[in-house]
């Protein structure tokens, strides 16, 4: 049977974040599907999925709750499944910083914040009563992470993998502010496509949603096995222990005890919806068609009705017979 050629672009380089997707080619999931899928890393100085799939050059990415504005604002995203149920993007400070609560960054230096991917965590502080206008946003020429340790910011944007990960392994003590310990519920990485190829290819979409949930279940499963094929196959610069280290943070965000793998609520997309400053009239007027729900092709569900009108006939055409000769 011929593949059908597919790309997915993720939003930042390989690493465990999309351990499902890895495993679900690396088993042949996508295969037995008939699917034959490019899996592209992103750009790390312009780590952007929604023009790739907007254009057609990728058919599926990987977003943040920032989807929901991308729809407002007229892109016909899908939202197909939140890998991720929880923002993985805290403040880092560090452990003498006087900052214990988001209501103290009065007055405090921080990194810009991404307002594509990040926007929960300026939100979560003008939450907390704090003029993020008034807050001085660092543009010094040294890299974040340095002029953090050189006290010239008092917190930086990290995701909750990476820089903190480097910082406990060069000993330096902090701690993370993080949205969801203060309300703030939106979701991480969000598995996505567009209207056109939903329209046009449903059945691949649902082979490709499909296939992709089952190999993030195969990695929750076997953790050991799916960060050994992310080091050795994807990632070969990151080291096992890195890796490690992602995947036992990570696997409380992919599969919490409260919900099931890939769950997503319009409940919880109208709350985003809040958070983004998106008017719920705006969110009513988009919302049909945002969270992605396989339907058979109607040509398809035509053929079953016309094989069930068959078989009625041929059913009824005896009785019909009886009854007429039963009157003679």
């Amino acid at each position: 049977m011929a593949q059908e050629s597919v790309t997915l672009q993720l939003k930042w380089t390989h690493q465990f974040q999309f351990a499902g997707y890895y495993m679900a080619q690396q088993k042949g999931y996508y295969k037995d599907a008939g699917l034959d899928v490019t899996i592209r890393e992103a750009n790390p100085k312009m780590p952007d999925t929604f023009t790739p799939v907007a254009s057609g050059e990728a058919q599926f990415g990987v977003a943040h709750s920032g989807i929901l504005q991308q729809r407002v604002n007229g892109q016909p995203f899908v939202a197909m499944a939140a890998i991720l149920q929880f923002s993985p993007y805290c403040w880092m400070v560090k452990d003498s910083s006087d900052i214990f609560h988001p209501r103290d960054f009065t007055a405090k230096r921080i990194t810009e914040v991404s307002k594509k991917d990040s926007t929960e965590l300026l939100v979560m502080l003008k939450r907390s009563g704090i003029d993020i206008a008034t807050l001085e946003v660092y543009e010094g020429d040294e890299p974040a992470l340095k002029a953090w340790q050189e006290n010239k910011l008092d917190a930086m944007q990290v995701y909750v993998t990476t820089q903190p990960y480097f910082m406990t392994q060069q000993g330096v003590s902090h701690r993370l502010i993080c949205p969801q310990r203060y309300g703030m519920d939106v979701y991480g990485d969000v598995l996505f496509t567009s209207e056109s190829m939903l329209k046009k290819h449903p059945q691949t979409v649902e082979k490709f949603y499909q296939a992709s949930l089952k190999g993030w279940r195969y990695a929750m499963m076997n953790m050991d096995e799916a960060i050994a094929i992310t080091q050795q196959v994807y990632a070969p610069n990151k080291s096992f222990h890195q890796l490690a280290y992602e995947a036992e943070v990570l696997k409380d965000y992919i599969m919490p005890p409260t919900t099931h793998l890939g769950n997503m609520s319009m409940a919880k997309w109208r709350l985003i919806a809040d958070y983004y400053g998106i008017k719920q009239t705006q969110f009513d007027e988009h919302k049909a068609g945002f969270v992605y729900k396989y339907q058979e092709p109607e040509r398809l569900q035509l053929s079953w009705m016309l094989i069930a009108a068959f078989l009625v006939s041929i059913i009824s055409i005896p009785l019909y017979l009886r009854l007429i000769l039963g009157k003679k």
